[in-house]
């Protein structure tokens, strides 16, 4: 009777494992179909960086067609317009994520600890902004920018980046204050701190996660960022990394060499960044998404 009973549980164990295999060895194969759809793009664009507009063009197209220069890169670097592209953007990024960042914890704060009238509100149009597709508000920011004297200016990109950067920081500062524990600000306040105190000295150096999570996808949006650069600017001194890999598509002659070099470089800051404050951002994330 044992033993017969022990039969089943074997059998019904080894078909168990053989599931879990075939489980594992599909999400392996899915996740490396989608690892190379994503990746072979990327790679072909760095491949393509190294060769000549000729090679580029070669029936059969090849991968790797022995071809090895850096001309393109070469070509970019050398030139001090699209050097200026790149000191355009980062001048651009790196405001509008230290202004966006700086609104979003103090409001974040505001909304996470504080009660006060058309709060909810408030939460409901930030949160209704993000539905409005961008270009619906292209025509109206190029007018209002025109009127203000904006156009063609840096100050006019960094507001109009904000104005969309913003209400996602807002609500994830805010869900990322609302995960920390109050008993820090009832603990500091039995200490005499003021608001203002318990903000900065206790609650931003613990918000570090949440606040890199924010910084990463602001910088990311302003830097890659084109319809608006596009249109709200107009001269090279103001044009940033993505408007100038347009400019290399003449009318009669497309330098994709370049394109696909200057593409390279333009990915290298996010990547960067991202690599750096990986374990930040994805923590900072995580953070955001326990309680809002």
């Amino acid at each position: 009777m044992t033993v017969a009973a022990a039969r089943p549980t074997r059998v019904g164990s080894a078909r168990a494992t053989r599931r879990r295999v075939s489980a594992r060895i599909g999400l392996y194969a899915a996740l490396t179909v989608g690892a190379v759809f994503a990746g072979f793009p990327v790679l072909w664009m760095l491949s393509s960086s190294f060769k000549s507009n000729a090679n580029i063009f070669a029936y059969p197209p090849k991968l790797f067609d022995g071809s090895f220069s850096f001309a393109p890169y070469l070509a970019v670097l050398s030139n001090p317009t699209e050097i200026g592209y790149f000191v355009n953007s980062y001048i651009v990024a790196l405001s509008v994520t230290v202004v966006t960042l700086l609104v979003a914890v103090l409001t974040g704060y505001v909304f996470s600890r504080y009660e006060f009238p058309l709060k909810r509100i408030l939460n409901v149009v930030i949160i209704g902004v993000q539905a409005v597709p961008p270009i619906t508000l292209l025509i109206p920011f190029f007018g209002i920018m025109v009127g203000l004297g904006l156009y063609n200016t840096y100050q006019g990109l960094i507001i109009t980046y904000v104005v969309f950067t913003l209400p996602y920081a807002v609500i994830m500062m805010t869900a990322y204050f609302n995960s920390l524990p109050r008993e820090l600000d009832e603990a500091a306040k039995v200490d005499g701190a003021s608001s203002r105190s318990i903000l900065w000295r206790i609650l931003v150096p613990v918000s570090v996660p949440g606040m890199v999570s924010v910084g990463l996808y602001t910088f990311m949006i302003s830097w890659n960022e084109y319809l608006f650069a596009l249109t709200l600017t107009q001269t090279d001194d103001r044009r940033t990394v993505p408007v100038g890999i347009q400019l290399l598509m003449g009318q009669n002659n497309y330098l994709w060499n370049e394109v696909m070099a200057m593409s390279i470089l333009g990915s290298i800051p996010v990547l960067v960044l991202f690599l750096i404050f990986q374990r930040y951002f994805i923590g900072g994330l995580a953070a955001g998404a326990v309680k809002s």
